[in-house]
């Protein structure tokens, strides 16, 4: 759930560095500024509570506003609207040094830096740097700047990495085009948020019991009662279904992913198999294989015990084509969840989608379709595999639901935050059956490489 709207900012000095090169045109670089706007206009600002200064670079860099700038929101946002590009190479490091040695300065209106006050960065861009950015990034870190890093298309990950504050899933986003970069807002504008407590207040909708979390609060439920798919409302518990889960494996199986790292990931799914318990009442567990088609190893049900499922999925042979994410989660919702391959009703619905790369084809549709229908949707990235894309397929909250790592041997870094949780712990129709990430999948996890 939404924190809702009873929330104040944290007094912060925030410095947006936006990338005008060549490559951003005139209707994108509006865009960036439509998205600056909305950020801004859900802050406090004011000399004591948030400033905000803005840096427009590209083989230049120009401050458009310090932070000792004229600081009501009305000002600031004719600021943004006046800013023009600058049309030529993309200096991003040269941008970082300024931001830190200039506009962060007390000349140039920065706050000594103390627990109320936060310094930040947010970094937008759209191509590879042409100086470097590590060293620079690095020592304006130093000096307790935190820095969000945007890429916009065909931007280097790589580079994003070296610029971002840790933890780097926190401070690093990928979006496919200017035309979406919108859709971030809502998470800048969550970061500079210090919520109340909303259970205390009653601004919640949960239907029973309110339980605060830090920057939040989650529903649960009352004995005798398990929370529904939409996460507010409690539904009764139902003999035996509390304990049931119906979990699909989506595994990319295209030519980028390799034999041998494709033996990793059956090993892989092989030890979250031993983690379940089995049964026509328990754990069901199917797995469809994707490339350039899309082909079903086996449905939920066909198997009735571990020792079958892991022995069909040794036998599982690499299809080695194109990756056709979108046909894949479209073939989930349509197929692997019906009743007709084994999905049964009133049973928790669980999809891990595992891919090392971008899609060929359009995903959004499905991905959508797969959540409205109450699947809770994990999405695994590894490799060249597109932060963005995993995101898009990743049930709320986003961050719990999707993990990146570089390549297929660190994938153990995972398994600290692949945390499943089909029902609250303290629901006694807690589902004892679930993949049991909570305690195991780590372990099993780092044994991949034994």
């Amino acid at each position: 759930p939404s924190p809702g709207t009873l929330c104040r900012t944290k007094p912060t000095d925030l410095v947006f560095i936006i990338d005008s090169s060549r490559s951003v045109r005139p209707h994108e670089f509006e865009k960036i500024k439509v998205f600056v706007s909305r950020v801004i206009e859900a802050l406090d600002v004011g000399p004591n509570a948030t400033r905000v200064g803005i840096i427009n670079y590209a083989s230049a860099v120009r401050s458009e506003l310090s932070l000792q700038s004229p600081q009501s929101k009305a000002a600031l946002l004719q600021a943004v609207r006046r800013i023009q590009p600058l049309s030529t190479g993309t200096m991003t490091g040269l941008a970082i040094q300024f931001a830190a040695s200039r506009a962060f300065s007390a000349a140039e209106g920065a706050r000594a830096g103390a627990p109320n006050f936060r310094k930040v960065a947010i970094v937008v861009t759209d191509g590879r740097p042409q100086d470097g950015v590590q060293d620079v990034s690095a020592r304006a870190r130093a000096t307790g700047i935190e820095i969000f890093a945007i890429g916009v298309g065909r931007v280097d990950m790589g580079t994003l990495r070296q610029m971002a504050s840790e933890p780097l899933d926190e401070h690093v986003d990928y979006v496919e085009s200017y035309s979406v970069i919108e859709k971030l807002t809502h998470k800048f504008q969550e970061a500079f948020c210090v919520v109340s407590d909303l259970c205390a207040t009653g601004d919640h909708d949960c239907e029973q019991l309110c339980v605060s979390t830090p920057g939040a609060y989650r529903c649960a439920c009352r004995d005798g009662f398990s929370l529904n798919s939409d996460g507010r409302t409690c539904a009764a518990c139902n003999g035996g279904l509390g304990s049931a889960l119906d979990l699909v494996f989506l595994i990319d199986g295209s030519k980028s992913v390799r034999p041998e790292n494709f033996e990793l990931v059956k090993k892989f799914i092989n030890q979250i198999v031993d983690s379940l318990e089995v049964s026509d009442k328990q754990a069901q567990v199917g797995l469809v294989q994707y490339s350039s088609s899309v082909r079903q190893e086996f449905p939920l049900g066909q198997f009735k015990n571990k020792k079958d499922i892991k022995a069909a999925v040794k036998k599982m042979s690499y299809m080695e084509k194109g990756t056709m994410t979108g046909q894949a989660l479209k073939y989930l919702v349509d197929s692997s969840f019906s009743a007709i391959n084994g999905a049964r009703p009133g049973v928790p619905k669980v999809g891990i989608v595992f891919t090392d790369g971008r899609s060929q084809d359009y995903i959004s549709d499905a991905a959508k379709k797969a959540k409205d229908s109450g699947f809770r949707m994990f999405a695994v990235g590894v490799g060249n595999a597109v932060e963005d894309e995993l995101r898009e397929i990743a049930s709320e909250p986003v961050n719990e639901h999707y993990f990146y790592t570089a390549d297929f041997r660190t994938i153990s870094k995972i398994g600290k935050k692949l945390q499943i949780k089909i029902c609250a712990e303290e629901d006694p129709c807690e589902c004892k059956s679930i993949v049991k990430f909570q305690t195991k999948v780590e372990d099993l996890i780092n044994s991949l490489q034994q």
